[in-house]
């Protein structure tokens, strides 16, 4: 009787290599185009191996939303220190990382209870909101200034990333993004 051969595995993350294997699906075909099992075989690793380091789609969704939220905190952070800099680096975020940016933003494909994405969505959080209280005209008008700059922001990024702006063709999102910012929340500073 022949043995069958099965390739081994020689990487050295394998969970690192099924969520890079996940990014990869989500910026071809979008975040629930693929399944486990096509992610195995992309990712060279037996089909089991995604369910068992992240039990379901979910559960991996999960690690992307963490990883994706703990990148984007870091690209805030970088730009607090100049509140119009928050808005740019927002949407260079999600033009630059847009397979997190796609499942980030979609509480439905992850648990958005799990404690490691709520402390990356957190730590997110406050840069926002700190850089929007600067805007804000007043205490009172602080959480309309701050869901009023994330509107901005977000809905900036997703007309761009779908390419329902025309400057999206050949345009440059940050000097667009930059100017829309100053244009809208100037008069409040």
């Amino acid at each position: 009787m022949r043995e069958i051969s099965q390739p081994s595995y020689h990487h050295g993350n394998l969970r690192r290599v099924i969520i890079d294997a996940a990014l990869q699906a989500i910026g071809e075909s979008g975040p629930a185009g693929w399944s486990l099992r096509e992610l195995a075989r992309r990712a060279g690793v037996s089909h089991a191996a995604p369910a068992h380091h992240f039990g379901d789609k979910q559960g991996l969704l999960t690690a992307v939303a963490v990883e994706g939220f703990t990148l984007f905190s870091d690209a805030l952070e970088e730009a607090a220190a100049d509140v119009w800099e928050v808005g740019v680096a927002y949407v260079r975020f999600a033009i630059d990382h847009r397979p997190y940016f796609e499942v980030m933003f979609r509480p439905e494909l992850y648990r958005a209870d799990d404690p490691d994405v709520r402390s990356a969505q957190e730590r997110a959080a406050g840069v926002l909101v700190d850089s929007a209280r600067t805007l804000s005209p007043g205490a009172e008008h602080d959480r309309m200034t701050t869901i009023a700059a994330w509107s901005l922001a977000h809905g900036f990024a997703s007309l761009w990333l779908s390419g329902a702006l025309p400057e999206s063709s050949g345009g440059d999102p940050e000097a667009l993004a930059r100017s829309m910012i100053r244009l809208v929340f100037g008069a409040l500073r």
